[in-house]
């Protein structure tokens, strides 16, 4: 049985409890062992985050020790699966400009508030988790972020929508969905899920989360299945 670790908590905007427990029942129903902690405090134990399969965030500002991050990056490296969505994730531990670039990405804007009616293009890949998946309307933030430029975008959606300073550059195609890989791990992100509610309304949404899941939770076996180690990918010069 596949292990799955939430943690969750910060601002609670973002509604931690409602998104955790929905992905929660997601995993469990796709054969998981689930468990979901109200603090950071498992980060620290290395072993522990080594032994899972996949690990949720669900933790929006706040901050997070040097020593958890650097076992969230090791774990992941190894090929332990790293998934989220919105704030949970990429707007998590600001200060923190490893877990940034773990992740891929990093919020800087939501132009217009909630409420901003916007389509969700989804870029055709040899991805899996975009197959079947059509452009959908979301009515919700619109995520503009910083993002690492080695990420596949999955779906994207279109700036401006609403006016503000951004407005005199470019229209420009804002990544929504990626994934990247960090070492051996597979990270997969959803700008969607600023509240619960969104991925009642746009069911398209949580079948990404759920797609995007199942795949970042399948690397750490292939890894296995295939001797890789994180031998190649160290270096023991100072990196931030």
């Amino acid at each position: 049985m596949k292990k799955a670790l939430i943690f969750r908590g910060g601002w609670e905007g973002h509604e931690p409890l409602l998104v955790s427990e929905r992905f929660a029942e997601v995993l469990r129903k796709e054969g998981f062992d689930v468990d979901v902690r109200d603090d950071q405090d498992v980060l620290g134990d290395i072993d522990y985050l080594m032994e899972q399969d996949l690990i949720v965030p669900c933790w929006t500002g706040g901050e997070i020790k040097g020593e958890h991050s650097k076992n969230v990056a090791k774990a992941v490296a190894s090929g332990v699966g790293l998934a989220g969505c919105h704030g949970g994730m990429c707007d998590a531990f600001r200060n923190d400009t490893e877990w940034q670039f773990m992740t891929g990405g990093q919020w800087v804007s939501h132009p217009g508030g909630d409420g901003v009616d916007y389509i969700v293009n989804v870029v055709r890949s040899s991805s899996p988790i975009v197959e079947g998946i059509e452009d959908f309307s979301v009515c919700s933030e619109q995520y503009y972020l910083h993002v690492d430029p080695a990420v596949e975008v999955l779906a994207t959606t279109r700036f401006p929508v609403v006016n503000y300073y951004h407005i005199s550059n470019k229209p420009v195609d804002m990544p929504v969905v990626w994934t990247k890989y960090w070492g051996n791990g597979r990270v997969f992100y959803s700008s969607l899920g600023h509240q619960d509610s969104v991925f009642d309304k746009s069911p398209r949404a949580q079948e990404l989360m759920r797609r995007g899941m199942l795949w970042a939770a399948e690397g750490k076996e292939y890894a296995l299945n295939h001797g890789l180690t994180t031998e190649r990918f160290e270096n023991t010069a100072k990196m931030y």
